[in-house]
């Protein structure tokens, strides 16, 4: 059986072929993923034998990838170990890992046709998926290579995949293509640069993708309706208008199933700033290099769009939007200070037009607030590479969750997290606070006194002035600016009208924000396509 051709749905790096048979000859290696005590208890005694051998001859077998012959078919094993699995902090991770070098040593050695042993682990229910998942990431080819170095496209032809459990081996093959093709997606708009992967391309990239399938595509460029409804969109897309190839746009992608009730209706936002200079407030002393990456939340979305359209979920209705912009610098920038209308009529006062993803999002997760209030069973999400203040919160590879109070009452960010850590998509947990909501919340002083900019004296080195609605930064990175990830998430819910919607209202909405800088991927590195496995493992659970 095959599955997961490069052509077609599926869009994986390679085909894969469930294989049953351990002495095939389609093969030229054998990738075998041990633990640090060089068990195998799930594979036959032949293996055990030319672990066991080996070791005698290389103990470093025990602590890192090494090749060595066997007389299978096959002509070689690469082993690659786990590393420890019984202490406190182990986790999934350690089978993705070893999948991914692995890979890299069978290629490095010249393996054309490599098997893949799945491991299963009394721990770890799923790492013969994240094995595979792993494998998969290893053998991507960034879509501006596969593009422009046609013969290097592939790194293998075919990758063939055994477990000792056979019976469950096609529904692991069926799941693995279905999220290796969203984290493809995602890794090819949130990886491209920012000419491949401009506002117009996005788009054109996305219509291809979704030809002929179950996502409805609706797209929103034009520039007096986007003034009309998406005025904070406006506002960052303006520097950009005098370049066509650059003009901003919204896309909508909307998934209902073919048949059935619907039970969960879910919102997603993703940030999708093709490149971003930091505007008017330029990102200066080198730290702009990389910013091609500001698109990863909108890559995500687009991926996790492609999950469904390959699992075809039920019961769950899913409407994502992608505002896609690029955050450029010229004589028509907005700039700071300004007061800017919103779709919801606030007055929002700019501090910093480096802090262009709340603005693009701002506005559409208002459109969807409009749609849940009249929606079954809604759940609200931004997703963006937003802070770095998050980078040095949880460091590289952790995306952060934070929900408002109805979301977080259902306990949601906690089952978002043990869904990601199942998977290997890791996720820590913030929280918002009534301080979030206040520092961009503008209240009139009743002395009629305004508080101006940093050079005044206040602490926080806003500039709010009466009349203003919602202040939207201050003129400090948010590395230096105290709750720098979890603020935005307060500015998001005052500009949407997500406030008005908490616990205590007639109609409480579930929002959540996720910041995912530390976890989308930075250049010279592949993007990730975080939080797709997440997202997946908690709302499309037991839909398929």
């Amino acid at each position: 059986m095959a599955a997961g051709s490069c052509a077609g749905t599926s869009r994986l790096p390679c085909a894969l072929k469930i294989e049953k048979d351990l002495k095939s000859l389609a093969y030229d290696g054998i990738i075998v993923i041990v633990t640090s005590d060089l068990e195998a208890p799930n594979y036959d005694e032949l293996f055990k034998e030319y672990f066991v051998s080996s070791a005698k001859i290389d103990k470093a077998v025990n602590s890192e990838v090494t090749v060595f012959p066997c007389d299978l078919p096959a002509g070689r094993i690469i082993s690659a170990p786990t590393g420890p699995l019984s202490n406190d902090y182990a986790d999934v991770r350690s089978f993705s890992d070893a999948a991914k070098k692995g890979i890299l040593r069978a290629l490095k050695a010249g393996v054309k046709a490599p098997l893949l042993l799945l491991p299963s682990h009394p721990s770890f229910r799923q790492s013969e998926l994240v094995t595979l998942l792993g494998a998969l990431e290893a053998l991507y080819v960034n879509l501006q290579v596969r593009e422009d170095l046609p013969d290097k496209a592939q790194k293998i032809k075919v990758l063939g995949v055994y477990s000792a459990d056979s019976n469950n081996l096609a529904r692991i093959v069926e799941l693995a293509t279905a999220l290796e093709s969203g984290r493809s997606v995602a890794r090819d708009i949130g990886g491209a640069d920012p000419e491949r992967m401009a506002p117009r391309k996005v788009e054109e990239y996305i219509r291809e993708v979704f030809k002929n399938t179950d996502i409805k595509i609706e797209v929103i460029s034009d520039l007096a309706l986007l003034k009309e409804e998406y005025p904070l969109f406006v506002a960052v897309d303006r520097a950009a208008r005098n370049i066509e190839r650059h003009h901003g746009r919204i896309v909508y992608l909307t998934y209902e199933p073919s048949s059935g009730s619907v039970d969960k209706t879910l919102y997603l936002v993703g940030k999708g700033v093709t490149y971003d200079t930091g505007g008017a407030d330029i990102k200066a002393g080198g730290v702009m290099a990389g910013m091609s990456r500001d698109k990863c939340g909108a890559a995500a979305v687009a991926g996790f769009m492609q999950v469904l359209s390959v699992l075809k979920p039920r019961g769950i209705k899913v409407v994502g939007a992608l505002p896609l912009v690029r955050n450029s610098v010229g004589e028509d920038s907005y700039v700071a200070d300004e007061v800017i209308i919103s779709r919801n009529k606030l007055r929002v006062r700019i501090g910093n037009t480096d802090a262009e993803g709340r603005m693009i999002l701002g506005d559409v997760l208002c459109k969807m607030r409009e749609l849940a209030e009249k929606a079954i069973n809604p759940h609200l999400v931004t997703i963006a590479t937003l802070t770095g203040h998050a980078v040095l919160t949880v460091g590289t590879g952790y995306s952060i969750v934070m929900d408002n109070g109805p979301a977080r009452k259902s306990l949601h960010a906690q089952q978002l997290q043990a869904a990601g850590e199942e998977l290997g998509d890791m996720v820590e947990i913030s929280t918002i606070r009534k301080e979030d909501i206040a520092f961009h919340r503008v209240c009139s002083s009743s002395a009629g006194v305004l508080v101006l900019f940093q050079n005044s004296g206040d602490s926080d080195g806003t500039g709010k002035g009466m009349g203003d609605d919602v202040f939207q930064a201050n003129n400090l990175p948010s590395t230096r600016t105290p709750r720098g990830h979890q603020g935005p998430a307060g500015f998001l819910m005052l500009v949407s009208g997500l406030d008005k919607h908490g616990s205590e209202s007639k109609t409480p909405l579930k929002y959540s924000h996720l910041d995912i800088a530390a976890s989308g991927g930075d250049l010279p590195n592949d993007a990730t396509g975080a939080p797709i496995l997440g997202l997946a493992g908690l709302y499309l659970k037991d839909r398929y």
